[in-house]
Parts: C-alpha cells; sequence; structure tokens
C-alpha cells in the first residue's frame, strides 16, 4: 500500500471549483414522458391511422347523405361508432400501461442524502452522497457502498463485491501493483460507484462523480431508447397496407366499372348532371366499401388482448410495464441472460467437503470439532439472524457460506467464537492467500487455526492423515475446480503453553496438520435446467453474458443443459476477445456463441445489437446495473424482482420471483396471444369480405344493400369488439411451446388463415347473396314460405321484415364461426371449453344481444320483431357452419389423434 499517513483532502474553495467543472454526485433521472404524450403515442398504429382516414370518410358521407339527400340523424352513427372504436382502443392501451406503469415499485432506491465519510480542510467529516466531488477523499469501510468512481490511495485486505456491474461478488482490491489481476474487469486500484465494500477498509481519491462515473455510463446508456419495433408491430403494419391496398383496388374497380356500366346503359341522350350525380354516388359507395374493409375491432381485439395476458400474467409472476412485451416474448428467437442471480442463486454454499483423519486420534477432541471450532473463530464474516429461516451473509460471502454450513447444521458458531479467546491473527491477504488465528478455550488449551488457499495451506504442514497423500488431494481439487467451485484447505495445530506461533505478518507452521477441503460455489437455482429445457424445445437460443471466469461460466451452462460435450472454444468468448471484434465479425459468428465471460457492462448491449442486425427477436434478463443498457436495448428486457432499481427501470417485464421458469412461461403467453390475435384477425377479416362483397356485387347490380348503417355498426363495432373479448381470454396453451419462433418477417395471416378466410367469406357470400337475389323476388312473412312463395320476375325490394331475416341470418353466420374461429390451430373441438368461461359468457352475450336488437331495436336498426319459427329456424340453419367445421378439424385431426372434446 502507499504510504499516505496525513492526507489533506480539499478546501472549501475547491470542492466548489470542482463541482462547477465536474458536476453533482448524482445520476440524471430520465426525462418523463408528459401523459398527454403517452396517449397521443397510441395513435401511431397503422390500423388506428386506417381507421381515423375512415371515420374522416364517413363523416363526408353522412354529411353528404343528411344535406344533400335528405337523410335523418341516423347517418351520423358509422362515423360515431368508428370514432368510438377509436378512443376505446387507444384509451384501453394508455389506461392499462399508465396503471402499470404505476404498479411497479423500483426497490433499492440509492438515497443521494446518506452520508458519506471524506478527508476535507485536513479533518475527517461526513456530507451528503450527492456532494462528493472529483478529488475528494473518501474513507471506505467494509459493508458501505462505494459512493463514486476513484483510485485507491490504500486498500487493507479489501474485497468488494461488484456483482451490480460485472457479476463478479468478490473483487480483490489492492494498490500494489505486483498483486494486480490482469483479467479483473476493472483496474485492481479502481473502485466504482454502486459496489460495495464486503471486507477490509481503504482510502480512495474520487476521479468521477453522478453520469461519468460507470454507473452512470451504464444508466445513461438504459436511458437510450432505440425505437427498436416489435414484431407484432410490423406484422401489423403489413396487415395495415394490405388491407389499404385491397379497399383501395376495390374502390377503384367500383369507380371504374359504374363508370363503364353508365356508358354501356346509356339509351338516352347523355346528360352532364346525371352523370355527375351518378359519378358522386358512385365515390359514395367506393368511399363506403372502403369504410367497410377496415377492420374495426382489430385494434381493440390486439389491445384486449394484451391488457388482459398483461393481468394475467401477473399472476405467473411476470409484472408487464410495457404492454407489448407480453406478445413480442412469443417472438423471441434468442434470450440472453446473466449468471448471478438469474441462472445462480447469488450466495455461496458450501457444495462438497473431503476431511481427511476423521478417524484417527490426533487431539484431544475430534477432528470434526476441531474444524468447525476453525470455521467459527477463523473468520471476519457474520450472519444476520433477524430472519433466522433465511440468515444473511455479512462480509466475505466465502466465508459466509461456511458459517451458513454451521447454521445449516445446528451449530451456533458465535456460541463457539465467544467461548474462545483470540490470542493473535494474521488476515487474510492475496499475497499470502490465507489467514491464522490462534486461540485459547476455556480449558485453557491453545489451538492455531489456518483457512487458505489448499495449494498454500499443503504445503505449510508437516503432519498428514494417512489419505492426504500429494496425489488424492490434487485430485480432489482437481475435481472442485473443473466444477467451477472454489476451494478452501484447512489445518490446525495444539500450541504449547508459552509458544507463539504468530510474530506479526509471520507464521511458525511446524506441528501444523492438514484437516481437509471445502468446495464452495454459488448453486444453480433449482428450477433452471427444467426452464432451460423448456426454452430450448421451443426453439429458442441461450446466451450466458457474465463477468465471471469462463471455467465458471462454462461450469454453470452445463449444470443448467446449455453447454454440451459437442462444444467447443468456438461457442465461449472473454470480453476482450469479444471487444476486439468488429462489428461484421461478430455478426458472423454471433449464433454460434454461447458464452460471453469476462463480459464489462456494455458487451451485452452489444451482443444484443448484432444479434437484431441479424433478424433475431432478443429479450434480455438480468438483476444488476450492468445488464440495464442491454434491457433497454432488447425487444423485451426482464428484470429479476430483487434486481437494481436501475435494471428494472429498464425493463419491459419484471420477474417477481426472480425465476427463469417465470420466463419460460411468458415465452408461452405471447405465443399463445399471437396466436390468439390470429383468431380474432381471421374471424373479422371473413366479416368484412362477405359484407365488402355484399355492398359491391349490390353497387354493379342495382340491388338494395340489405345491410343498414346503424346494423353495420353493430356487425363491425360491437359484435367485433365482443368476439375480440371472447377470443382474448383464451387461456393459454402449452402446447405453442413444441412449435419453433415464428419468422419475424412472417405475415400475420398466414396459407392456413387465408384458406379459411377465403373459401368461407366465399360461401356466406354465395349463401347471402342468394338469399337476397330470392327475397328480392319473392313475398314472406316468414321463413315457413320461402319454398313455396310465389315468384316475381322483377325486384320489389326487401321490406322490414325480409331485411331482420336477412340481417339476423348474416350475424349468425358469423355467431358461429366465432367458434370455428377459437379452435383454429388447437387440434381440438370448438366444444371444448375448459378454461374459457370468459368466452362462453361472452358468446351468450353477443347471442342475447341480437335477440334484442330485432326484438326492441325497432326503426333505430331498422328491424321488426321475428316470429319464433323464424329464430328456430335461423339459428338452427346457420349453426351448420359450426358442425362442418368440427368435421373438418376431427378429419384433419384422426391421423394425429388429439380431437377433444370434453
Amino acid at each position: 500500500m502507499n504510504n499516505i499517513t496525513h492526507p489533506k483532502g480539499l478546501t472549501d474553495s475547491q470542492v466548489e471549483q470542482s463541482r462547477l467543472q465536474h458536476g453533482m454526485n448524482i445520476l440524471t433521472p430520465p426525462k418523463k414522458t408528459p401523459l398527454w404524450r403517452q396517449f397521443l403515442d397510441k395513435f401511431s398504429d397503422p390500423l388506428i391511422i386506417i381507421l381515423c382516414v375512415a371515420g374522416i370518410l364517413s363523416i363526408g358521407i353522412s354529411i353528404y347523405e343528411y344535406t344533400m339527400l335528405d337523410e335523418g340523424p341516423g347517418v351520423f352513427f358509422e362515423p360515431v361508432g368508428i370514432f368510438i372504436a377509436i378512443i376505446l382502443a387507444t384509451g384501453l392501451a394508455f389506461f392499462f400501461e399508465v396503471k402499470a406503469n404505476r404498479e411497479f415499485a423500483l426497490l433499492n432506491q440509492v438515497n443521494d442524502d446518506e452520508p458519506v465519510q471524506v478527508i476535507r480542510n485536513e479533518i475527517a467529516t461526513t456530507v451528503p452522497r450527492k456532494e462528493v466531488v472529483v478529488g475528494d477523499i473518501v474513507i471506505l469501510n467494509t459493508g458501505e457502498e462505494i459512493p463514486a468512481d476513484g483510485i485507491l490511495l490504500e486498500a487493507v485486505s479489501m474485497n468488494v463485491d461488484e456483482s451490480t456491474l460485472t457479476g463478479e461478488p468478490v473483487a480483490h482490491k489492492t494498490t500494489d501493483p505486483a498483486q494486480f489481476d490482469k483479467d479483473a474487469t476493472f483496474p485492481s486500484d479502481h473502485v466504482m460507484r454502486g459496489t460495495k465494500v464486503m471486507e477490509g477498509h481503504g482510502m480512495m481519491e474520487v476521479c468521477a462523480v453522478g453520469d461519468h462515473t460507470e454507473n452512470g455510463r451504464v444508466f445513461v446508456a438504459s436511458q437510450i431508447d432505440n425505437s427498436v419495433k416489435t414484431p407484432l408491430n410490423e406484422q401489423l403494419d403489413g396487415l395495415g397496407k394490405l388491407i389499404t391496398r385491397v379497399s383501395y383496388t376495390i374502390a377503384s374497380l367500383v369507380v371504374i366499372g359504374r363508370t363503364i356500366m353508365y356508358f354501356t346503359s346509356l339509351t338516352a341522350d347523355f346528360e352532364w348532371i346525371h352523370f355527375i350525380a351518378y359519378l358522386l354516388q358512385t365515390f359514395m359507395i367506393a368511399v363506403t366499401l372502403v369504410v367497410v374493409a377496415v377492420p374495426e375491432g382489430l385494434p381493440m381485439a390486439v389491445t384486449l388482448s394484451l391488457a388482459y395476458s398483461m393481468r394475467r400474467m401477473l399472476r405467473t409472476n411476470n409484472l408487464v410495464r410495457k404492454m407489448h412485451a407480453c406478445e413480442t416474448m412469443g417472438a423471441t428467437t434468442v434470450i440472453c441472460t446473466d449468471k448471478t442471480g438469474t441462472l445462480t442463486q447469488n450466495r455461496m454454499q458450501v457444495a462438497d467437503i473431503t476431511f481427511f483423519g476423521l478417524g484417527e486420534k490426533r487431539f484431544a477432541t475430534d477432528a470434526l470439532s476441531l474444524i468447525r471450532e476453525g470455521i467459527a473463530v477463523n473468520s471476519t464474516a457474520l450472519l444476520d439472524m433477524s430472519e433466522p429461516q433465511t440468515p444473511k451473509v455479512l462480509g466475505n460471502p466465502t466465508e459466509g457460506a461456511l458459517l451458513l454450513w454451521l447454521n445449516k447444521a445446528g451449530i451456533d458458531f458465535t456460541q463457539i467464537k465467544e467461548s474462545m479467546r483470540v490470542i493473535a491473527e494474521i488476515p487474510f491477504s492475496t499475497e499470502r492467500k490465507f489467514m491464522a488465528t490462534l486461540v485459547e478455550n476455556p480449558s485453557g488449551e491453545r489451538m492455531l487455526h489456518v483457512k487458505g488457499a489448499p495449494e498454500i495451506v499443503y504445503d505449510m504442514c508437516t503432519d498428514y492423515p494417512r489419505t492426504a497423500t500429494p496425489d488424492n488431494v490434487k485430485h480432489i481439487l482437481s475435481e472442485y475446480q473443473n466444477h467451477a467451485m472454489r476451494t478452501l484447505a484447512f489445518a490446525c495445530a495444539k500450541v504449547a503453553d508459552g509458544a507463539n506461533p504468530i510474530d506479526g505478518t509471520r507464521l511458525d507452521t511446524s506441528g501444523l496438520t492438514f484437516l481437509g477441503v471445502v468446495a464452495i460455489a454459488d448453486p444453480v437455482r433449482t428450477d433452471v435446467p427444467d426452464a432451460v429445457s423448456d426454452v430450448i424445445r421451443a426453439g429458442i437460443q441461450i446466451k450466458i453474458v457474465t463477468g465471471d471466469t469462463p471455467a465458471t461460466a462454462k461450469e454453470i451452462g452445463r449444470q443448467i443443459g446449455l453447454w454440451q460435450s459437442s462444444d467447443n472454444e468456438s461457442n465461449i468468448i472473454t470480453g476482450p476477445e469479444f471487444e476486439q471484434l468488429s462489428d461484421e465479425e461478430l455478426r458472423r459468428r454471433v449464433k454460434s456463441l454461447k458464452i460471453i465471460a469476462r463480459a464489462r457492462p456494455l458487451d451485452k448491449k452489444r451482443l444484443v445489437e448484432a444479434l437484431q442486425a441479424n433478424n433475431e427477436v432478443v429479450a434480455v434478463t438480468g438483476d444488476g446495473t450492468n445488464d440495464a443498457p442491454a434491457l433497454k436495448s432488447a425487444h423485451v428486457g426482464l428484470s429479476m424482482g430483487d434486481g437494481t432499481s436501475v435494471a428494472k427501470e429498464a425493463s419491459d417485464i419484471t420477474i417477481v420471483d426472480n425465476s427463469f421458469s417465470s420466463i419460460g412461461r411468458a415465452v408461452m403467453w405471447g405465443r399463445s396471444l399471437y396466436r390468439n390475435i390470429q383468431r380474432f384477425v381471421m374471424f373479422q377479416m371473413t366479416v368484412n369480405i362477405v359484407a365488402c362483397l355484399i355492398v359491391l356485387s349490390g353497387a354493379f347490380m342495382g340491388l338494395q344493400s340489405p345491410l343498414t348503417v346503424t346494423q353495420m355498426l353493430w356487425v363491425n363495432l360491437i359484435m367485433d369488439t365482443f368476439a375480440a373479448m371472447a377470443l382474448a381470454s383464451l387461456p393459454p396453451s402449452a402446447s405453442v411451446m413444441d412449435e419453433a419462433p415464428r419468422r419475424r418477417t412472417a405475415f400475420i395471416i398466414n396459407r392456413a388463415m387465408w384458406q379459411s378466410i377465403i373459401s368461407t367469406g366465399l360461401l356466406f357470400f354465395i349463401f347471402l347473396f342468394g338469399l337476397m337475389w330470392y327475397m328480392e323476388h319473392i313475398d314472406i312473412d316468414s321463413l315457413t314460405d320461402i319454398l313455396h312463395a310465389g315468384f316475381i320476375p322483377d325486384n320489389k325490394g326487401l321490406d322490414p321484415y325480409e331485411l331482420s331475416l336477412f340481417f339476423t341470418t348474416f350475424v349468425f353466420l358469423q355467431f358461429w364461426n366465432m367458434f370455428n374461429a377459437r379452435a383454429f390451430a388447437t387440434g381440438c373441438s370448438a366444444l371444448h371449453m375448459k378454461g374459457c368461461g370468459g368466452f362462453i359468457a361472452i358468446a351468450g352475450a353477443i347471442f342475447a344481444g341480437q335477440i334484442l336488437i330485432i326484438e326492441i331495436g325497432g326503426q333505430f336498426f331498422n328491424v321488426v320483431p321475428l316470429k319464433l319459427t323464424d329464430w328456430v329456424i335461423i339459428i338452427t340453419t346457420t349453426s351448420s357452419v359450426l358442425w362442418i367445421g368440427e368435421l373438418i378439424r376431427l378429419f384433419h385431426s384422426k391421423k394425429h389423434n388429439r380431437f377433444i372434446i370434453y
């Protein structure tokens, strides 16, 4: 250590000058987006934009019909309904995200007013942490959090927990260049803001404060919003563009076709006034088609699905802050995870013990009692027993693991320690690699206890049990080290009265007996191997990014099932090697990488960006400040419940129980959610195709449109909203985890969906068009008259009763098709309703709603009540949609033997 005995510190004027030059020691908080801006951001959704355009066009149509065609106020129901749909969709998304942000509790927030010991004006004093400046001399003691980045002036047996920045729980610090660890993430004489002194004490000179510290740079990087587009947004963009192109194409065809029809059917002289009126009517039909083609319920369906999943995922220990993250988890192709605290318990524990000579009589007491005594007295760590069921380590985590081992065995180490009188001790240092304590027990017997690196302690001994041969000990140590365990050896010696084997830092090792070796490890969480297996089975890659050594990282990878015997050095890289790769080299190699060891804080962020450049959908897990930039950059950031506040602030989802298995459940929810959205898209696109074809055919054939504005409002908005709620409420399916992740470039409507939409839509249209045409040429009072009614050659139009029959038939065709959509891609019967209580309730509401509209809707919906026999005929006949769907599903599922009915 440097010989600095009386540091003077800064004067008051130097403090002010430094503060003006380098700023306060605070992290600049992220700028909060105002609520009004958060709400307006919801209008950037492509489908919302299409709806807004459709709403404006619909207003134009309504004004024209009201002023020029003398229609009643009812013409304004359509635009009002569209804008209600817009407000509901955007409002729900806004409400749930604001609510989640308010529920999101930041833990372990840094207290900027916490006192820090500094030397100023040649005296020791305390100042609030935020007032520490560059150049300050700060005194560091065991258990204290380091307030700023600094260079050590003194370091006495100092070990620092850097896990929040590097994942490394113990980093030895020294001012002796000869003892520097060349592989350390940060120089051995540097300490960083936000890390904690676990052992020893020292003094540092501050070299960076606030945003300029390593912690601050990570925090700033975590606030950068790369505006990464989610897969769902990209796919909805594609759907929006398709709907726009198709609707505009159909509208153009209407204008062209009707114009041609006008001139080909012209029998009298051409008159501009008649042509302009006809052309204006044609444009109105074209615009109506555009409005009908827009899926008003889709934004609502997406929002409801996301909101429902958001709330339900909390029950599986996933607190979702950003609504899009629910679905994006289902598209994830790569998960980048840290090691400490995510895959492991972040709690050092005794993994194995090998004690020699337990059956040999060498001392007055048995060897096991001596080992326990040595652990208790030859240690600087303590246990916080305020919660006896979950004691916490205070001090060195490796020594704490030994104390936890004693505590688990029912041994009170404090009772042993207090019964002994400490005569002399040599503290641990990296130079010595051992510590020694000379104690006297209540009977007056003196005992020397030594603990340290096995190779050092073994060579110090002069007495060995029979089985403690060099080859045997070397083999045991090799086995432990191959499993990435830390090892400590124990030895002791009985000391004669008057003898003093400890002289300052020198130790007389004569008579020292080797007792054995303890292996200590940070154990893998018990649920992680199965969770990793599930995620890999789902086609998702896992990459470990850790500050630990390559050997430790590989062993953890092996234990969780990631690192296989076939893997080699091409699958692992260290932080310095990673940094040397060019962006192009990294993109080529990143797919094969499984582990990055000795990683620096921003390495994970660069890894995420390289994966995204390869068109991967990336989720990142982490609990430390070092993980925050990557959490922010990823498509989905997953922080741990006991992680740092910076990590949780940067994330989209917080895993409340810190369990990796919760990540697998989040993937299952995301994939199931996407499937639910697909089901609704398929359902509503079928509705819209049928409606568009009916309007289009009527425009070309001169038939009256059988659906009024308010009826279309019920079908396109209210009914579809209910359908969205029904399909959004479907429970997740574990079977989705057997599938590979969907391609990010895949269109939201797949081949099977297209086949269903087109075939079902055309069949519905043919049936409805035939029914409409037939009723135009007959006169009936009930469907029981339909087969023997007299044929009328000329179009007579549809009377209110016939319009009510047609409207009800149209709705119930869609109603039964909703059950087919619910069974899409499940391999199950549509009547398999386990866990679908919400779907049943909403389907019942749609059923009852249609009956109420017909029976009491009156002039508002342009309907009249139907006879009971007509209700029975319509419901029975249209239900064939469901039964035909059941037969098709049964035929396709027979070979898989998985058709489930109940």
